[in-house]
C-alpha cells in the first residue's frame, strides 16, 4: 500500500488512478450532508435516473480486511520448478497465488468471475500449465458451486473455459506426469440437487463422475460413472495417478444429497444400494475394477493418497456406516477408517479406525519420501509415524481447526501448507510447529454492524471464525492491520450488535441463536439465549439466527428462531412476541447434527424503521409474516408471495425507510435447482410483489438488498458473485464498487458518514465511501456538463508514521481513507476539457488549484488541505502547511461550466497551521 508523500501540494485522484487504494492516511468521521434540492430523495417519483458501469470506475471500495483470519481453503498446489510460488483454492474467495512463499497473494481468477473453487493443480512437466477446477467440493451447507474447469498456460495470467461447466463441484484435479495436456477431473456434482432435475436448466449438473482430457480440455470423455438409477446422485469424490505408471488411475465414487434440513451420504441418498466406491483403470480410464478385498461396503466419501517413491501403496480414508453411525465428535468409524494397500489397491487392511466427519474433511496424504509418515484431515491434523496404525495429536498446536487441504512439498518433505477453515498455515518441520499465513483477507462473513464513533467501528460474525470488531478507518501510515482488530468470542459469528448507551458493550450471535453480551473493558461475558423451562416445547435457532436492535427503543434487541423473542435490560430479560411461525413440517424438523440443518425457523428479520412495532419475519421454509404491533397480532403473508417464491428459503426482508408500506424481499431458490436472484418488492405491506431482479446475472441468487436511508431510490444488491446498485428502483442494476467476484453477504449504508460498508463472504470487509453523489443524483445532474457534489467536512492531521517503512512488504494492511477534503465531480461526456477546481480562503485569497482529466462520470479528486505550490514560493516563505481552520470556497470549472461549493475544514488539535 502507498502512503502519501510530504512534499505534495494537494493529492488529486481520479477514477483512472484509483485513488481509494492508493492513500494509508484516514479520513475522520463525517457530519451529514447540507440539505439540497436537487435530492432525488425529495421526489421519489421523479422521472428514473441512470448510470453504466463506465460511469461508476470512479466510485471504488477500498479493502479493509481483517485478514487476521482467514475463510474455509479447498486446495493447495505447488509449482514444481519454484518452491516458493503456490496456489490456493478457496471456497469463496477465488484462486489465489504466492509468488513469495505467502507474503503477498493475487487472486488470479477475478476476471473469470467464479468466487468459488474446488481444485487446482499444476502441470508436473511445464508449470506455466495450471487447472482450475470450480465449485467448492465440501458437503457443507454454505459451500459454493462453479461453473466448470479452467486452464492456463502463462501461470495462471490468463484463463480458457475448459468445459465441464455443469460439473457445479469439482473434488480433484490430477495432470499426467509428461502430458500437461491429459489430465483426470473429479465431478462430484450439484450438492442439492439431483442431475435428472438439473439437465432441464441451463446452469445444469449432468456432469458427475471421472472425466479425462487429452487435449487440454477441448473435448472431454466421462471415464467412470455410475450406472441407472443412480448417476443422478453419484459423482466421483477423488481421484489419484500412479506417476511411475500414469495409466493406473484410482478414483472414487460418492453419493450425496444434501436438502435445507437433512443430509445423506452413500447408501442412504441411493435407496441402500452401494454404487459407490474405490476404483482401479490400469488403461487410463477405458476400463475399471471396483476394488473390495478387505475394504468394507457402504461407502460413502473416500479420500486416496499414493505413495510417489512406490505406487503400489496406496493409502484410503474410508466412510462407511455398515456397522453403525457415530456422533459428529467421534473421529472413528464402526467399519471404515484409514486403510493401506501394498499391491496397488488388490488387497487393503485396516489401519486404524480414525475417519474424522467425513461429509467435511476425508482427506489423507502420504510423506512422498516416507510411506509410513501420513496425514489425515478433520477437525485437527492427525499425524501418524507408523503408517496410520497411531495418531499423534500433538502436531496441531495453534492451528485453527477443520483442515481440508494439505499440500507437502516433493523437494522437501518437511514443509506443509495446510489449509482450514481459518486459512493458510505453513510448517516447516513437519507439522511440529505451524506459521498463520496472514497476508490475505479471505474472511468469510455473514452479517455486519457499525457503531456512531470517530472512526466509526465494525462489528461482524464469520464462518467459523467468530466475531471481530475492528475500524473502519486508522490515523496511521500502517493502514488498518490484523491487529487493530479485537476478537469478541463465539463460534460460527453472525449478527452483531452495539449497545446503544455503552460503547465497551457489544451483543453477538453465534450458531444456534447462542447470543452473548461482552464488555470490552471488563472482558465479562454473559450468555443470553431465550430457554425454554423445563417440560416445554423446546426452540428452535437456525445456524444463522437474527439478532437486530430496535430502531426505536434503546435497551432493546429481536431475536429469530422458531419463535421472535423481544430482549431486554442488556439482552438479559426475554419475551417470545410471536408464535411458531414456521410451516411446521415436523418430518423436517427431527434432525440432529451441529445444528446446520435445524429447519422451520425464521431466517429474515427486521424491523421497519418507520413505525416502531412494525416487524417483517420470514423462515427457511417459505413462510412471510408481518406484525405492526410487536407481535400482538401476526398477518400471514405467505399466500401473497409470487410463484417462484413459494415454499423457498425467505433470505432477507428490507423495510422502506421513508414508507412503512415499501419492504423489498430476497428469496433463495438454489437449494431447489433455481438460480435466478429472486428480488421482489411490494409497496403496500406485502398485498402484491412485483419483481426487481431486472438485469442482476441470472445464474447467481441474490443474498441482500439495501434501500439507502436517504434516497428510496436507491438500492444496493449482493449476490453470490458480486456488488450491485440500481439508482431507479431496481429498474436497471449495475456492477459496482470494483469489488472481485464474491459473494456478498450483507450491506449497510453508515447513517452519518454515508458509507457503503460490504461483508463479503470469501474477501472479508470492503468501504466505498461517502455515496452521497448516488444519493443525491437527478436528471437535472446528468443534464449538466459537469457537477460539483456538496462537499463533506474536512479534517487535517498527520498521520503517524507506523511501522510501514520498515516493516517489510508481507503485511497485509487495509487501506484508509484519504485526509483531507474529497470532492466529487459527475461529468456528463467527454469534451476535451479537464476538471478544474479552485479553492479558495474564508478571505477570498486563493489556496489551492487542482485539476483532473474530465473523464465521464464520477470522478474523485482529493486536497489535501495545504496551500498548492502555484501560491507559494520555495525560498523564504513559510512553506506547506495546513490551511486553518474555516470555511473554504470551491469552484468547479469544465468549460463553460461554472459551479461553487463550500466545505468545512478543521484540524487536529495542536497541528501547527499557516
Amino acid at each position: 500500500m502507498k502512503t502519501r508523500s510530504s512534499p505534495l501540494v494537494a493529492l488529486v485522484v481520479v477514477a483512472a488512478a484509483a485513488w481509494l487504494h492508493a492513500q494509508a492516511a484516514p479520513q475522520p468521521a463525517r457530519a451529514p450532508e447540507p440539505s439540497t434540492s436537487k435530492s432525488a430523495a425529495s421526489n421519489p417519483a421523479a422521472p428514473a435516473v441512470s448510470v453504466s458501469e463506465a460511469m461508476l470506475k470512479g466510485l471504488a471500495a477500498r479493502s479493509i480486511g481483517p485478514a487476521v483470519m482467514g475463510g474455509r481453503i479447498s486446495d493447495i498446489a505447488f509449482d514444481p520448478d519454484n518452491p516458493w510460488t503456490f496456489y490456493v483454492a478457496t471456497a469463496h474467495g477465488g484462486l489465489m497465488k504466492t509468488t513469495d512463499n505467502g507474503g503477498s497473494f493475487s487472486n488470479v481468477t477475478e476476471k473469470e468471475g467464479v468466487p468459488s473453487m474446488g481444485a487446482v493443480a499444476v502441470a508436473p512437466s511445464d508449470a506455466k500449465v495450471v487447472w482450475a477446477g470450480t465449485g467448492e467440493a465440501n458437503d457443507r451447507n454454505s459451500s459454493g458451486w462453479g461453473t466448470g474447469v479452467y486452464r492456463s498456460t502463462d501461470a495462471g495470467s490468463t484463463w480458457t473455459k475448459a468445459g465441464l461447466q455443469n460439473s457445479r463441484a469439482i473434488a480433484r484435479i490430477v495432470v499426467h506426469p509428461t502430458d500437461p495436456n491429459t489430465a483426470y477431473v473429479a465431478a462430484v456434482g450439484d450438492l442439492w440437487n439431483p442431475a435428472a432435475i438439473e439437465t432441464s436448466r441451463p446452469q445444469a449438473s449432468a456432469e458427475r463422475g471421472l472425466y479425462r482430457t487429452a487435449d487440454g480440455g477441448k473435448t472431454w470423455k466421462a471415464v467412470l460413472q455410475a450406472p441407472a438409477p443412480d448417476a443422478d446422485n453419484v459423482g466421483a469424490g477423488d481421484v489419484a495417478i500412479d506417476p511411475q505408471h500414469p495409466d493406473t488411475v484410482y478414483a472414487v465414487l460418492y453419493a450425496r444429497r444434501r436438502t435445507p434440513w437433512s443430509f445423506l451420504a452413500g447408501p442412504d441418498a441411493t435407496g441402500g444400494r452401494d454404487p459407490g466406491g474405490i476404483f482401479k483403470s490400469a488403461d487410463a480410464g477405458a476400463t475399471w475394477k471396483k476394488l473390495t478385498n478387505g475394504l468394507p461396503g457402504g461407502t460413502g466419501r473416500i479420500g486416496l493418497a499414493v505413495y510417489a517413491k512406490d505406487p503400489k501403496i496406496v493409502y484410503a480414508v474410508v466412510q462407511s456406516d455398515t456397522a453403525g453411525t457415530s456422533n459428529i465428535d467421534d473421529v472413528t468409524s464402526k467399519s471404515g477408517g484409514v486403510f493401506r494397500s501394498d499391491d496397488g489397491g488388490e488387497t487393503w487392511r485396516r489401519q486404524s479406525t480414525l475417519d474424522p466427519r467425513p461429509f467435511y474433511f476425508s482427506q489423507i496424504r502420504v510423506d512422498p519420501g516416507n510411506d509410513k509418515n501420513v496425514y489425515v484431515l478433520g477437525f485437527m491434523l492427525h499425524v501418524s509415524e507408523d503408517a496410520g496404525t497411531t495418531w499423534r495429536e500433538d502436531r496441531f498446536k495453534n492451528v485453527h481447526s477443520d483442515c481440508h487441504a494439505l499440500a507437502i512439498d516433493p523437494r522437501n518433505s518437511k514443509r506443509l501448507v495446510l489449509g482450514t477453515d481459518g486459512g493458510i498455515y505453513q510448517s516447516y518441520d513437519a507439522a511440529a510447529h505451524w506459521a498463520h499465513v496472514d497476508t490475505v483477507a479471505l474472511g468469510e462473513y455473514y452479517r455486519i454492524s457499525v457503531d456512531n464513533g470517530s472512526p466509526y467501528r465494525i462489528c461482524g460474525g464469520l464462518q467459523d471464525n467468530l466475531n471481530w470488531l475492528g475500524p473502519s478507518a486508522t490515523r496511521t501510515k500502517d493502514g488498518i492491520v490484523n491487529s487493530d482488530w479485537i476478537n469478541i468470542q463465539g463460534g460460527d459469528g453472525f449478527y452483531c450488535v452495539f449497545d446503544q448507551d455503552d460503547p465497551n458493550v457489544i451483543y453477538a450471535e453465534s450458531q444456534s441463536g447462542e447470543a452473548h453480551r461482552l464488555n470490552l473493558e471488563s472482558g465479562a461475558l454473559k450468555r443470553l439465549r431465550p430457554e425454554p423451562a423445563e417440560g416445554q416445547t423446546a426452540f428452535r435457532f437456525h445456524w444463522d439466527s437474527p439478532l437486530i436492535p430496535s430502531r426505536h427503543a434503546k435497551d432493546k434487541m429481536y431475536l429469530a428462531g422458531n419463535r421472535v423473542f423481544a430482549l431486554t435490560n442488556h439482552g438479559e430479560s426475554w419475551k417470545a412476541i410471536s408464535p411458531d411461525l414456521s410451516a411446521q413440517q415436523v418430518d423436517r424438523i427431527m434432525t440432529i447434527g451441529s445444528g446446520a440443518e435445524t429447519y422451520g425457523v425464521v431466517f429474515a428479520l427486521a424491523e421497519s424503521p418507520v413505525n416502531a412495532g412494525l416487524l417483517w419475519a420470514g423462515t427457511d421454509d417459505g413462510k412471510l409474516w408481518m406484525t405492526e404491533d410487536e407481535g400482538a397480532h401476526w398477518s400471514d403473508l405467505t399466500g401473497t408471495l409470487p410463484p417462484p417464491a413459494k415454499g423457498q428459503w425467505i433470505a432477507r426482508v428490507e423495510p422502506g425507510w421513508k414508507d412503512e408500506k415499501s419492504a423489498y424481499l430476497v428469496v433463495s431458490a438454489f437449494r431447489s435447482g433455481n438460480n435466478a436472484p429472486l428480488v421482489y418488492h411490494t409497496s403496500d405491506s406485502g398485498k402484491t410483489w412485483q419483481s426487481v431482479a431486472a438485469n442482476l446475472p441470472s445464474d447467481w441468487p441474490a443474498r441482500v438488498v439495501r434501500e439507502d436511508p436517504s434516497n428510496p431510490n436507491l438500492l444496493f444488491a449482493g449476490t453470490e458473485n458480486g456488488l450491485y446498485v440500481s439508482v431507479d428502483r431496481g429498474g436497471v442494476w449495475t456492477p459496482f464498487g470494483k469489488l472481485p467476484p464474491v459473494p456478498v453477504d450483507d450491506i449497510l449504508v453508515h447513517p452519518r458518514d454515508h458509507d457503503l460498508v460490504v461483508a463479503t463472504h470469501g474477501r472479508s470487509l470492503y468501504i466505498l465511501d461517502d455515496v452521497r453523489p448516488l444519493e443525491l443524483l437527478t436528471l437535472e445532474i446528468e443534464k449538466e456538463p459537469a457537477h460539483l457534489f456538496p462537499i463533506a467536512p474536512a479534517f487535517g492531521y498527520v498521520p503517524l508514521p507506523g511501522w510501514v517503512d520498515s516493516g517489510g512488504s508481507a503485511a497485509f494492511r487495509g487501506a484508509n481513507p484519504p485526509v483531507g477534503a474529497v470532492l466529487n465531480v459527475f461529468v456528463k461526456e467527454f469534451t476535451g476539457d479537464q476538471i478544474s477546481l479552485a479553492i479558495a480562503g474564508p478571505d477570498g485569497r486563493p489556496i489551492a488549484n487542482l485539476t483532473a482529466p474530465g473523464v465521464p462520470g464520477f470522478s474523485r479528486i482529493v486536497w489535501d488541505l495545504k496551500p498548492g505550490k502555484d501560491v507559494l514560493n520555495d525560498y523564504g516563505g513559510e512553506g506547506q502547511k495546513f490551511v486553518r481552520p474555516g470555511e473554504y470556497e470551491v469552484t468547479l470549472t469544465f468549460g463553460k461550466t461554472t459551479q461553487k461549493e463550500k466545505v468545512k475544514v478543521e484540524m487536529a488539535k495542536g497541528l501547527e497551521t499557516r
